[in-house]
């Protein structure tokens, strides 16, 4: 008889391997790309419009964009077939991997966040309730994660853990490791030159917030104050206060916008 894990397994590859997960995962890729569309577009107005009409600039303020839409009922259930599709891909690399255990752990990362995602989702479409804001998420997790035996400890480990994910980030977006996600020998060279520049742009968009984010969390740590914590509307808002002023978040906002985009391409084009 199979072990109980190697059931695990092969369920996982029967459904990595199932056409219909493959074809769902996509459209989740480009369900994607509008949240980081719109979330760049609402990163633009809080740069330089002076606000964004009430909505944080993280996914919870994109979704509740795409609710107020047109259509946005039957929208918001196509992104949730998207995100479950991702969900469940990322959950079967998690398990069955590609023999590195460094892509294990980041796909078993992305099971997590894409299943945030799923679940703000349904709050929405069920409940007309996107739920609490990622910012106030940030915050009541770094309490929780505190009052933990080492809590402060553990605290200051997960914003280290954010910055060398920023850093990890921005290194692969300027050395264009993601194009090894790519098939680029299906693309043309006009796509591929494409990809390479929107690939860049947006990945190190994505690096720069994850690793202010950690510099926050470690704030955090180091005076026991989760409220130091910060979710991405949050981090955003604080590029305002560099001597850059709105014109580094601005940048980062364009380099979001670029990687919306660049999903669309990974729909496309991602290795399945």
């Amino acid at each position: 008889m199979n072990s109980p894990q190697a059931q695990v397994e092969g369920a996982a590859r029967r459904a990595a391997n199932s056409q219909t997960l493959d074809r769902l995962a996509r459209v989740g890729m480009a369900c994607r790309g509008v949240l980081y569309g719109l979330i760049g577009f609402l990163a633009l107005q809080i740069a330089f419009g002076g606000g964004s009409g009430g909505k944080e600039a993280d996914k919870t303020g994109a979704i509740e964009m795409v609710a107020e839409q047109p259509f946005g009922k039957v929208l918001l259930w196509l992104m949730v077939v998207g995100f479950i599709a991702l969900t469940l891909w990322q959950l079967s690399e998690a398990v069955i991997g590609r023999g590195r255990t460094k892509d294990r752990v980041e796909s078993a990362g992305r099971t997590a966040v894409y299943g945030l995602i799923v679940a703000t989702l349904l709050g929405m479409v069920l409940r007309n309730d996107p739920g609490a804001s990622m910012d106030g998420k940030s915050k009541d997790i770094t309490a929780m994660v505190m009052d933990l035996p080492a809590g402060q400890f553990l605290v200051g480990l997960i914003g280290l853990g954010l910055i060398a994910l920023g850093a990890y980030w921005i290194h692969k977006g300027w050395k264009k490791k993601f194009l090894e996600d790519l098939r680029t020998g299906q693309m043309s060279a006009q796509a591929r030159g494409l990809a390479e520049k929107l690939g860049m742009a947006g990945y190190i968009a994505r690096g720069v917030i994850a690793a202010v984010a950690g510099v926050f969390v470690v704030q955090a740590a180091i005076t026991y104050d989760p409220d130091k914590a910060k979710g991405i509307d949050a981090t955003l808002r604080s590029l305002t206060e560099t001597p850059a002023g709105p014109w580094l978040l601005g940048l980062v906002a364009i380099g979001l916008l670029l990687f919306a985009v660049y999903c669309f391409f990974e729909a496309r084009w991602h290795r399945m």
